[in-house]
């Protein structure tokens, strides 16, 4: 007679058996990453995004692949990473979404468990779901996108995506992010929830790849995980116009440069950062009643940044002057 012990040992060693001969028949790159994801396309800024949310951890090293004036790709269910960057490379030498996730399906002796889309730079939207995808499993593809999901409670879910991204006014982080709100509030993956991403690359290539990189989140492990991307969302913008600002102050646009530090300040007002480089400015631009209450209400929440005033000098941030810098150390 078989005790709970001994079956339980050998129902999890049947399963490693199961996995394994499963992952090994299919290929060496799978991984089961069941989740929903969206790629999309915005023809107002030629911006490629994708956004996706699993029950995995670190959903966003696998998921979603985007390359400027290209296209992007998502890929997962029992992934293979590999239709990511050749899907991309086939799109960069001319073919179609269509073409070269049809070439690609092809050359897969599992496609039945892949769910990939993609989208190209003249807005073509290709998607898959293998019929061998856990239920409920599914996508729909729109003008400019492709949503997609497995595993899933409900198979409103890919619907209801959609309709959250036709339906958002914003950018394309705005829109994308609506859709994986969507995709939770109907239920999402059965599973629960573990990590998210959001990959957006600009309209405009370089012909660098890491300089055409609009915005790379990843939350890898987290009880809330779209929670904590929205919210890096919010703070990405903030870091976005603080670093426009520093790039006007070394231009000398002050003016310009106080702009960018406020409106950062108003997307991120819980970090005393992004205030003190806006009294530095003005303090250094000679608007010094102005900066010094701003010098006051951060040396107040976190006494390090006293600390930190008087180093700036000597990089020429603040001017050589030993009055105002007493007068900003006594606030």
């Amino acid at each position: 007679m078989i005790n709970q012990k001994t079956f339980t040992l050998f129902s999890a060693s049947w399963l490693i058996v199961l996995s394994t001969h499963l992952l090994a028949t299919e290929g060496s790159h799978y991984r089961p990453v069941s989740t929903y994801s969206i790629v999309a396309f915005d023809p107002k800024t030629g911006e490629f995004g994708v956004a996706v949310q699993s029950h995995w951890f670190s959903v966003g090293s696998l998921v979603p692949w985007a390359q400027a004036g290209v296209g992007a790709v998502a890929t997962q269910s029992f992934i293979k990473a590999d239709y990511g960057p050749d899907g991309l490379e086939r799109m960069k030498n001319g073919y179609t979404a269509n073409k070269a996730l049809k070439e690609l399906l092809a050359e897969d002796d599992g496609e039945a468990l892949r769910q990939v889309a993609m989208i190209d730079i003249n807005g073509n939207v290709a998607a898959h779901t293998g019929e061998k995808c856990i239920q409920a499993a599914g996508h729909q593809t729109g003008k400019t996108y492709s949503v997609q999901a497995n595993l899933m409670e409900k198979e409103t879910v890919w619907p209801a995506m959609a309709r959250a991204f036709e339906n958002t006014q914003g950018d394309l982080a705005d829109r994308m992010m609506a859709a994986l709100e969507a995709a939770e509030a109907e239920g999402g993956d059965i599973r629960g929830k573990q990590s998210a991403a959001m990959l957006i690359v600009s309209g405009e290539p370089t012909g660098v790849q890491w300089k055409d990189v609009v915005l790379d989140l990843r939350v890898d492990d987290h009880p809330n995980p779209l929670v904590q991307l929205k919210r890096l969302i919010r703070i990405h913008r903030a870091y976005h116009h603080a670093n426009r600002g520093d790039y006007l102050m070394e231009n000398n646009d002050i003016t310009g440069a106080l702009k960018e530090y406020e409106a950062a300040t108003n997307f991120y007002p819980e970090n005393p950062e992004l205030p003190f480089w806006t009294a530095v400015t003005l303090a250094s631009s000679g608007e010094v009643e102005e900066a010094l209450p701003i010098f006051r209400s951060i040396f107040q929440r976190d006494e390090r940044w006293r600390r930190l005033t008087p180093r700036l000098v000597r990089s020429g941030l603040l001017p050589d002057d030993k009055k105002l810098i007493k007068r900003i150390l006594n606030q």
